[in-house]
């Protein structure tokens, strides 16, 4: 049973869509059923001429960090969402309300153990950028290298561990009272958004991400990621290079600058699947608040990333079977994509893969019959999504950054340069990939990964022959398997055992009794000894 503060806070969440005039998010919402009628408990809104939008950003901000995050996740979709809110939540992603100067300046003379003025040569008390879990203040280094010192708010993790009881309960009723929650795995998806979020607590491991990202990618054209001066760094406070560019929702100082916006939206999906195929490492978090182009170059745009709290990682068959699903929707090869799904068990195996293989075409067809720089990946993503329900298939909570962090390229690529042809890009990409996965020389790469593994066990081989000779000379090896197979084949070998012991005896005990009763002076024990000997033999034959 929830705790009583977990639903004192679903009371409250209510009241806060109730007070911004956001009835009909409780109505619609269905698996809430048991807790829908509280709505008519609350005053209704006084006022709501204020335009949708921007009620809705209101009441995130008013319900915490963790909506904040799904506003912001939202925000960057505005081929999905009317122009008015996007525009409105596109604002929750660097001007959520900072918290006071003078508790900013408390952290870090507590965290560093004296006073900022020591610390820092300057620090600006005006906030820099305010988010849902930090706000950022630039300062400068006693040698004078400019700087940003981003700071975790006050109290962040209660309020986040809060609302996360919040999410769990209502995955629960998802669970229980939705008739798909099953097949969505609700309380699953929340268990793997709480890690990421959680991890986001530690300025530190967002540190180490940031020096990991710019390892990957030292050297490239496409992306720069800021130095990280950890000296200065603590789990709670976070300093880094400051870098200088244009946030790459100002699309007016970037046209006037003469940029290749063309360009600049297709490194962004090169950048995105170099980090998910080649690195196996991606920056989850890409909305446009974290985004900046150096335009020292217009014709030769680069990014500039900040924000690192949030990474991804793919396990090698999930990196395999996305890339073969890529491909293969884009070859219409829909029966791959059926076999795949099968294959990963995302289906289940009971599934007949022809009635899979039509159900994906049907959806695909028509998509094809637009220009691929008109295909949608977000779109065909939900309509598969939707198929999917009749054959079962489970979401996979471990993919869930990663369809974030696509829809979120694609949706910004998109909103750069409308007639972005996400294929012409990713295509190349994957074909070189599957092809370094399945030649000769992946597998040379695997056996020179394993070379260390390979050389300790030689070293360790003659030991391991010489300690199995011992046990086998002195009779001390013993194996206890318990295979039912293994079993059968024991009992048999018994049995034979026990047939060959009885003949022996059987042929033995004839033998024997025959010469008694030819040399002996009293015969009857050779007699007798010679109807045991043909009873045990007749024991003895097989079948008996």
């Amino acid at each position: 049973m929830w705790r009583k503060k977990t639903l004192l806070r679903m009371i409250s969440i209510q009241r806060v869509l109730v007070r911004h005039g956001l009835d009909e998010i409780i109505k619609e919402t269905h698996f809430l059923r048991p807790l829908r009628f509280l709505f008519y408990l609350f005053p209704k809104a006084k006022d709501i001429s204020e335009p949708l939008g921007k009620r809705i950003r209101m009441a995130l901000i008013e319900l915490g960090p963790i909506f904040v995050k799904f506003g912001q996740a939202v925000s960057t979709r505005r081929d999905l969402l009317p122009t008015d809110i996007a525009d409105e939540l596109a604002m929750l992603q660097d001007r959520v309300p900072p918290f006071p100067a003078d508790e900013a300046i408390a952290i870090l003379d507590k965290v560093y153990g004296k006073s900022v003025d020591e610390v820092f040569a300057r620090f600006d008390k005006e906030p820099f950028a305010a988010a849902s879990i930090a706000q950022v203040h630039t300062a400068a280094l006693q040698d004078g290298k400019e700087v940003i010192v981003k700071l975790l708010r006050p109290g962040v993790r209660e309020l986040i561990d809060r609302d996360l009881d919040v999410l769990y309960a209502i995955a629960e009723l998802a669970d229980r009272y939705w008739e798909t929650g099953k097949r969505l795995r609700p309380i699953e998806v929340v268990g793997e958004y709480e890690k990421t979020i959680i991890d986001e607590l530690d300025l530190m491991r967002e540190g180490a991400n940031a020096a990991q990202l710019k390892r990957n990618f030292e050297g490239s054209e496409l992306l720069y990621v800021p130095d990280v001066y950890w000296d200065y760094c603590r789990p709670e406070v976070l300093v880094q290079e400051r870098i200088y560019g244009t946030p790459i929702s100002d699309m007016k100082t970037l046209r006037e600058a003469g940029t290749n916006i063309q360009a600049l939206a297709e490194n962004g999906v090169e950048i995105f699947f170099t980090q998910v195929f080649r690195h196996n490492f991606f920056h989850a978090d890409m909305h446009p608040g974290n985004i900046f182009v150096t335009i020292d170059d217009p014709e030769k745009p680069k990014y500039a990333a900040v924000d690192f709290g949030i990474v991804g990682t793919l396990s090698p068959t999930d990196q395999k079977y996305l890339a073969g699903n890529f491909l293969a929707f884009f070859d219409r090869d829909y029966h791959r994509i059926a076999k795949l799904h099968l294959d990963s068990g995302w289906v289940p195996p009971e599934t007949r893969i022809d009635e899979l293989e039509a159900a994906v075409r049907s959806v695909c067809e028509p998509i094809f019959n637009k220009p691929l720089s008109e295909i949608s990946f977000a779109q065909v993503m939900i309509r598969l999504f939707e198929t999917a329900r009749r054959f079962n298939m489970e979401i996979q909570p471990q993919l869930i950054l990663l369809q974030k962090t696509l829809f979120n390229i694609e949706g910004l690529g998109r909103e750069l340069y409308p007639q972005l042809d996400l294929w012409k890009t990713a295509h190349p990409i994957l074909r070189r990939w599957m092809a370094d996965q399945m030649g000769g020389r992946a597998a040379f790469e695997r056996i020179k990964e394993d070379l260390p593994q390979i050389r300790d066990a030689l070293r360790e081989l003659p030991g391991v022959v010489k300690y199995l000779s011992e046990q086998i000379s002195n009779d001390q090896l013993h194996f206890d398997v318990r295979a039912p197979e293994l079993r059968d084949i024991r009992e048999q070998l018994k049995s034979q055992q026990k047939q060959r012991y009885l003949l022996a005896l059987g042929a033995t005990a004839v033998i024997s009794g025959t010469l008694v009763v030819t040399l002996a002076t009293v015969t009857w024990p050779g007699w007798a000894l010679i109807g045991s000997g043909i009873f045990a033999a007749f024991a003895g034959r097989p079948g008996n």
